[in-house]
């Protein structure tokens, strides 16, 4: 059976076929709604169901809590219409502009590890547009698809836009950008996108917890965080399997050594050898609550692997952190080119 979407407030809408999420009965009538992973883990597709019902055929995802569900939102990669509906789609907030796809000049290509890129990206002189720490951009490819990753740097720091991108085996976009992909180059993108970012109304302590690439959008987060005065407690945990994957380590060590409220705590799953590695081991997450078995008081900011946010998403609660002090960011590598830091 085939339902009407309403988007409120908006004269567009759409049609969904049986069984189809209802990002893919957007894209597919050519009505653009935000998204990131696509696969339930980042969150950043969330709509409101004003009226009607969906369903989630495959259980319903954790970038959803309990809580956010009953407040009526959905993630709209991965509900189903069970009936006809009428949606509302969060705008920016803030400062923060509509999504507009535009040109990039690649600026600089640096390699921070055997796998991860760092890419500077350079918009025309009479383009502004304005981003929040915590977002992401699209690159958009020449058919038409997207590859989706975070804003490495605080919209003040440069005016160029930084992005860490790991190389994906088999990936066509992330081949390019290692193999094939030089200064001066064209890419088209689109930004701004996502809702992460450090609450700045919130006086209480902040754990920011990174996976790979992740450390990514939480380093424009705290560099804003730095920029703008903010003294609440801030301290990072970076989780990688090696040193190499630490790739910028020597930079949160500075901030440590610059900032008195905030603190870095390095921690490697499986150290190398060769590594001669003395710090913390095992996983990031379990870091975290070993530090603070009491989360009550806290925020927590989680951007990485899918994995790595699930484990926090069903850890963090069990030592009393409420569901709603928990944001997270979530990378998928599985496909092509995906969500990455």
């Amino acid at each position: 059976m085939t339902y009407k979407v309403t988007i409120q407030g908006d004269d567009r809408g759409f049609e969904a076929g049986p069984g189809e999420a209802l990002l893919d009965a957007a894209l597919r009538a050519g009505v653009e709604l935000p998204y990131g992973c696509r696969n339930g883990a980042c969150g950043s597709c969330k709509v409101r169901v004003v009226a009607g019902e969906v369903t989630y055929p495959g259980g319903t995802p954790a970038a959803l809590p309990p809580a956010e569900r009953a407040q009526g939102l959905a993630l709209a990669c991965r509900a189903v219409p069970a009936s006809d509906l009428v949606i509302e789609v969060p705008r920016p907030a803030g400062d923060a502009a509509s999504p507009k796809v535009v040109p990039a000049r690649v600026d600089a290509l640096e390699l921070l590890a055997p796998d991860v890129m760092r890419l500077w990206l350079v918009l025309p002189e009479t383009v502004r547009v304005p981003y929040r720490a915590g977002q992401y951009l699209n690159v958009v490819l020449p058919d038409g698809r997207r590859r989706a990753f975070s804003i490495a740097n605080a919209p003040h720091s440069d005016e160029r836009i930084e992005l860490h991108i790991r190389y994906v085996p088999g990936g066509d976009f992330t081949s390019h950008v290692f193999r094939g992909l030089k200064v001066k180059d064209l890419l088209r993108i689109e930004l701004p996108l996502g809702r992460f970012g450090l609450r700045e109304d919130s006086a209480l302590p902040a754990l920011l917890v990174a996976g790979g690439t992740g450390f990514a959008p939480l380093k424009a987060m705290l560099e804003h965080a730095f920029h703008v005065g903010l003294r609440r407690p801030l301290r990072l945990y970076w989780g990688a399997r090696s040193r190499a994957g630490l790739y910028l380590a020597d930079l949160p060590e500075r901030w440590a050594a610059e900032h008195p409220h905030f603190s870095f705590t390095p921690v490697l799953s499986d150290p190398l050898p060769a590594d001669g590695w003395r710090g913390r081991t095992g996983l990031v997450t379990d870091a975290v609550v070993e530090d603070h078995p009491d989360l009550s008081g806290f925020e927590v900011y989680v951007a990485g692997p899918p994995a790595m946010v699930d484990a926090a998403a069903k850890l963090f609660p069990v030592h009393r952190l409420p569901p709603e002090r928990l944001y997270s960011d979530a990378f998928e590598f599985a496909r092509d080119g995906a969500r990455g830091g």
